[in-house]
């Protein structure tokens, strides 16, 4: 049993507070929750929205559709922007003097903003909401306003004081409310109280701080810029340096030094932010460098959509950088996952010294729900060894993989150089010498082991094989739920792809595989890598996420033509 609230209102109207605060609330109140935001690019103004679902059991993906629509202000674009996200036992709730409505939606008023004005500013219309949704499920009232007392609580009395009042008053017209409707009481689970609620970006960020990330340079560019922010809170507290730096350039080439110098580093950036940063990317194959890049990905090209989602840059990920060098792409599919991608980045580009790359998405970045602990490894393996005199930084080994040293730690001169260099990181132009590193770098791919096993959930004598990556993982599963002879198949690691793939293809009469890009870039990549083949491709790049709704719409075709 669910509910679900879609939150609309103009940028600086106070919406972040209400996506911030009523998951706390709810997820204290021993429920689960899981929220998302669309958001257009601009600081005031405009029509942004939040989805915030509320359940007894896991939630973990976006729907298309949802039981309530709370407006915090009378612009009437807010309706239009998100019609299509009403059914027809939607429930609007709006303030009395919200014009426009048709009279086939159901509509709930409330005096909101004139109790707002009434405690002194239009802003608290949030918090009235906040009061009005905890009501209709049920939430105690003292629960609520501690949790809205504590988020306040670096403001002035007064501030404090009016917030608490408006979310007193919203609660009441809540409880009126609820009164007119049938809701039916969500079963509560104290341990719920105690899991985390975490952002995507916050998941990354932590993976980051687990696999021992001691630095992070940055220049901020959405939807990335959310664990650039998060590692910088951190760094109070932990081993940590934080550069924001003037550009993307700086940035990767600050996190190589990093490495050199004996750190683990990371850069965190967008398409535009990394096509800048190729040319360092190519740097870190040339001298053998580990680097961790996350790559959270908008739509493109140029500016594209700055605050939306789309996996678009796969292809630009497994090409980026001038010359052939290896590299290791991760693209976790939900917050337990980008925390787990996060720690091994480190562990696979320290131990094999490449650039470990995770891919996710605004999407990803932007959600949050509740998470049981996520098991920690148990230690952090140190790959770096102490010189001796006669130490040679690239030296030529069986796997391709010499030992890495550190300037100032042994007798050892640890000479790198971007040219290409002999064993002892000289410059040389010997082609004889050339050709061996050239074929040293590369060998590191065909003597990896370290894969990320596919996950595969749903019937195991399925027909239809979904398949998908990244953060379409949960909006897949939830869709295939409904469908016993559909199984998905979600992959993390995308180059080198995982070995045993075609057992997966071999099983299913049709495969259909589902990606936000125009062009199949997944597809793409399984037929040239793995020679991998497909039934159906479905594509998504308007901005949005894909909803559980149009998956099952898919999946339902499939059904009505026989093929399931």
């Amino acid at each position: 049993m669910e509910y679900s609230f879609i939150i609309a209102g103009e940028a600086g109207q106070g919406i972040q507070t209400v996506e911030v605060l009523l998951p706390k609330i709810f997820k204290k109140a021993g429920l689960n929750v899981f929220s998302y935001k669309e958001y257009m690019s601009r600081v005031r103004g405009g029509s942004n929205s939040t989805l915030i679902r509320v359940s007894d059991i896991p939630v973990r993906a976006f729907k298309q559709k949802a039981d309530f629509a709370l407006f915090l202000s009378n612009d009437v674009s807010h309706l239009k922007r998100i019609s299509n996200r009403l059914s027809s036992d939607s429930i609007l709730v709006v303030d009395e003097e919200f014009p426009g409505i048709d009279d086939t939606l159901k509509v709930l008023r409330i005096p909101l903003l004139k109790t707002a004005s009434a405690l002194g500013n239009k802003i608290y219309a949030n918090s009235v909401m906040i009061g009005f949704a905890t009501a209709l499920l049920g939430v105690d009232l003292e629960n609520t306003l501690n949790i809205v007392k504590q988020y306040f609580s670096k403001k002035s009395k007064e501030v404090i004081f009016q917030n608490l009042e408006a979310v007193k008053s919203g609660y009441e017209n809540g409880l009126a409310s609820k009164k007119k409707l049938s809701i039916t009481k969500l079963k509560q689970n104290k341990q719920i109280c105690d899991q985390f609620l975490l952002s995507g970006a916050e998941a990354v960020a932590f993976g980051a701080l687990a696999g021992g990330c001691n630095f992070i340079s940055s220049y901020p560019m959405s939807p990335s810029t959310g664990v650039l922010v998060q590692l910088a809170k951190l760094s109070d507290n932990f081993d940590l340096i934080v550069e924001q730096t003037e550009d993307e350039i700086s940035a990767i080439n600050m996190a190589l030094g990093a490495w050199y110098a004996g750190g683990r580093a990371m850069v965190t950036t967008s398409g535009g932010g990394f096509a800048l940063m190729i040319e360092g990317l190519s740097l870190a194959g040339m001298i053998e460098s580990p680097i961790v890049v996350h790559l959270a990905q908008r739509p493109g090209p140029a500016t594209g959509l700055p605050t939306r989602t789309e996996q678009a840059d796969l292809m630009f990920a497994l090409y980026a950088g001038h010359g052939e060098f290896p590299r290791v792409i991760y693209a976790p599919g939900n917050l337990e996952e980008a925390f787990l991608c996060s720690w091994k980045a480190f562990q696979i580009a320290d131990k094999y010294q490449i650039p470990a790359l995770i891919l996710t998405d605004q999407y990803l970045m932007d959600m949050i729900y509740n998470i049981e602990n996520v098991p920690l490894p148990e230690n952090i393996e140190n790959y770096l060894i102490k010189t001796d005199s006669d130490y040679l930084r690239y030296k030529l080994t069986q796997k391709g993989i010499s030992p890495r040293g550190i300037p100032g730690w042994g007798e050892g001169l640890v000479c790198v150089d971007s040219d290409e260099h002999d064993e002892s990181g000289r410059i040389t132009e010997d082609f004889e010498m050339r050709k061996m590193m050239v074929e040293k770098r590369m060998k590191k791919m065909s003597n990896f082991k370290d894969y990320y096993t596919p996950e595969l959930t749903g019937n195991s004598g399925y027909e239809v094989l979904a398949v998908c990556f990244g953060s379409t993982k949960e909006i897949v599963k939830e869709a295939a739920q409904s469908f016993e002879n559909i199984a998905v198949l979600h992959l993390v690691q995308l180059y080198p792809l995982p070995r045993d793939l075609k057992k997966y293809f071999d099983m299913a009469k049709k495969v259909v595989i589902i990606e936000n890009n125009f062009t199949s870039q997944f597809a793409s990549l399984l037929k040239t890598f793995a020679n991998l083949d497909h039934s159906k491709k479905v594509t998504k790049y308007d901005g949005m996420p894909f909803s559980v709704e149009e998956i099952k719409n898919v999946f339902e075709q499939f059904t009505e033509e026989g093929e399931v």
